[in-house]
């Protein structure tokens, strides 16, 4: 687990490159705007929401009046009141958006795993009633049931580390996204048969030199196929395991969402507080090379 010290200098390092960057670039209405400084910068901020994923906190509120706001004040002298600091947090979007895409994805490694979860966002009895998240989530079903909310697209590869990503609303096929998932990759791409399609398969992953690989249904003849694309076809629960981690560990879904922007910014640090974990789940290969061979 990273240090609260080695997160902030990955950060402010990042931030000290990027903001200047993003900020020549805004576009403007040409009125005269007050910006009044914070008391804590946007490296500050993001160390402390990615550092609230990387605890044994269930809830930020309690992370932040009962941990970061009594024991970190030597760490971070702007510290302000959690209804200040929520205010703060839309200003983290887009740095937290560039931070994961440049500095926290993995390296392709010839072998990926695809799947998706679903990220609910009010419990069953109040979706007729939710406000939130209106317009913007949508009512999906999973292997699990009906749902409400989103859905989390991802692809790692075979040492858990995470390729690309992509969210979209609750009733997309997961077929839908593969081909802008993909990009990019090379190799083979493992899936479960929710990725079943001969379309997909045939004239578009191979166009992009990625050649997917699914499990058959009960009712479909049986299709020859690689033993060892056989064997990495039985790995392919190492991307449920990772979806496990993000939700129980990483706690990237919950059904307290007050904005769109706070939701995005959970599922942000939750998903870069993964990917900055020393130990992932690892198929292994990496000492087996004659065999991946």
């Amino acid at each position: 687990m990273d240090s609260l010290l080695e997160l902030f200098c990955d950060v402010d390092d990042f931030c000290k490159v990027v903001l200047p960057i993003w900020q020549n670039r805004l576009l403007t209405s040409g009125a005269m705007q007050r910006r009044r400084k914070s008391s804590l910068s946007i490296s500050e901020i993001m160390t402390i929401l990615i550092y609230f994923h990387q605890s044994h906190y269930r809830h930020f509120k309690a992370s932040s009046t009962e941990h970061v706001l009594k024991h970190l004040r030597s760490e971070f002298p702007g510290l302000v009141s959690y209804t200040r600091f929520v205010e703060w947090i839309p200003a983290v979007l887009v740095p937290l958006c560039v931070y994961l895409r440049t500095a926290c994805l993995g390296r392709w490694t010839g072998i990926s795993f695809i799947d998706s979860t679903a990220l609910a966002v009010c419990k069953h009895p109040r979706i007729h009633s939710h406000k939130v998240f209106a317009g913007l989530a949508e009512r999906g079903k999973t292997s699990t049931g009906w749902f409400f909310g989103f859905k989390l697209h991802l692809v790692c590869n075979d040492r858990g580390a995470l390729l690309n990503l992509l969210l979209t609303p609750g009733h997309v096929d997961d077929r839908k996204p593969v081909p802008t998932l993909a990009h990019k990759l090379f190799g083979t791409l493992f899936g479960d048969k929710g990725y079943l399609s001969k379309a997909l398969r045939d004239e578009r992953l191979r166009t992009l030199g990625v050649e997917l690989v699914t499990g058959i249904r009960s009712n479909m003849k049986n299709v020859p196929m690689p033993l060892m694309d056989k064997i990495l076809l039985r790995k392919r629960a190492i991307v449920e395991t990772i979806i496990d981690q993000l939700k129980n560990i990483s706690q990237i879904e919950h059904s307290r969402h007050r904005s769109p922007i706070n939701f995005l910014v959970n599922l942000l640090c939750g998903l870069i507080a993964y990917c900055r974990r020393p130990k992932k789940p690892s198929l292994g290969l990496g000492t087996l090379p004659a065999l991946v061979a």
